[in-house]
């Protein structure tokens, strides 16, 4: 296969829905891996990318994502658009985002349920809402209003939180689930995320999965995290994505992927970059649960017909 990469930046195409991709496990792509993935032939699977790494105008990181995307699938991770602040969402960054969808046509386009910014003041972190009327009401206008830019559904991640509101009247599936009805959006299951909140709020993270949504995930999240302790000693998880995912994660995803069936399935892992194999093999590992309940779904799908 050629490692060649196309200088020319793609002329702009109209949005479209791509073909779903189906219960694949993928990766984040990570610039320094590219030379490994041209080497090798196009793998099974797809790639995500943070979409603020790509809104300028061209230059490396499009050349490589261009060249990614010649062959496999993209998903488009959004981390900076405040769909919880209670300000009006930055026009210059949905329009940046809404063009980044149409140049790419990725088959997944998602964004996290959290704020980031307030005013003129931007966080390097995705920040939790209480779970309120009125932020429900404030969330349900900015996703129908990204929604309306990128002219397709999005999904909307459930968060990792170490702080709860006392003003929350509902719970957070409660919550996510009136999005869902409100708007129409999809959602993405980040496992990882779950496992954090429960352990650091003291909640069991299969209750929370059983009240969850499922029949409107569209994408699944997997990750690693790290362990501290707080204050008072207590065991405290933080949403590192620095490492390989833990067990009790893969645990959670088996029993999902049982009552689900497979979907598109992403390893995030964004700090402590390893090598290009050991990335591999975690998908491998998500592919294989994946692959094993492939032939149940498929009799189940033919039963239902």
């Amino acid at each position: 296969m050629s490692t060649a990469i196309n200088q020319d930046r793609p002329a702009m195409v109209p949005i479209r829905f791509p073909a779903p991709i189906g219960g694949v496990a993928g990766t984040s792509f990570k610039p320094e891996h590219l030379p490994a993935i041209l080497a090798a032939e196009p793998r099974r699977g797809f790639f995500e990318v943070h979409a603020e790494n790509y809104m300028g105008a061209g230059g490396p990181p499009h050349r490589a994502l261009e060249a990614i995307r010649r062959d496999h699938p993209l998903s488009l991770h959004g981390v900076c658009m405040s769909i919880g602040g209670p300000q009006p969402l930055d026009k210059a960054h949905l329009a940046r985002f809404r063009n980044l969808v149409a140049r790419y046509q990725p088959a997944l386009v998602s964004e996290h349920l959290a704020w980031s910014s307030h005013e003129t003041s931007f966080f390097n972190d995705l920040l939790p809402l209480p779970y309120t009327e009125a932020t429900l009401a404030c969330v349900c206008d900015h996703i129908d209003e990204a929604q309306e830019a990128i002219r397709r559904p999005l999904l909307l991640e459930n968060p990792s939180t170490y702080v709860a509101f006392r003003e929350s009247s509902m719970s957070e599936t409660d919550f996510i689930r009136a999005i869902v009805a409100r708007t129409g959006c999809g959602l993405l299951l980040d496992i990882n995320n779950v496992l954090v909140s429960a352990t650091n709020h003291g909640f069991s993270a299969l209750d929370y999965l059983t009240d969850f949504p499922l029949a409107d995930v569209a994408e699944i999240h997997l990750a690693g995290h790290a362990e501290q302790t707080d204050d008072d000693g207590h065991l405290l998880l933080i949403d590192s994505h620095d490492g390989p995912v833990a067990d009790a994660v893969w645990r959670l995803f088996e029993i999902i992927v049982a009552q689900r069936g497979p979907m598109p399935t992403l390893i995030e892992w964004d700090s402590k970059i390893p090598q290009w194999p050991i990335l591999q093999a975690e998908a491998a590992a998500a592919q294989a649960i994946l692959d094993r309940r492939q032939p149940i779904a498929k009799a189940e799908n033919r039963r239902a017909a």
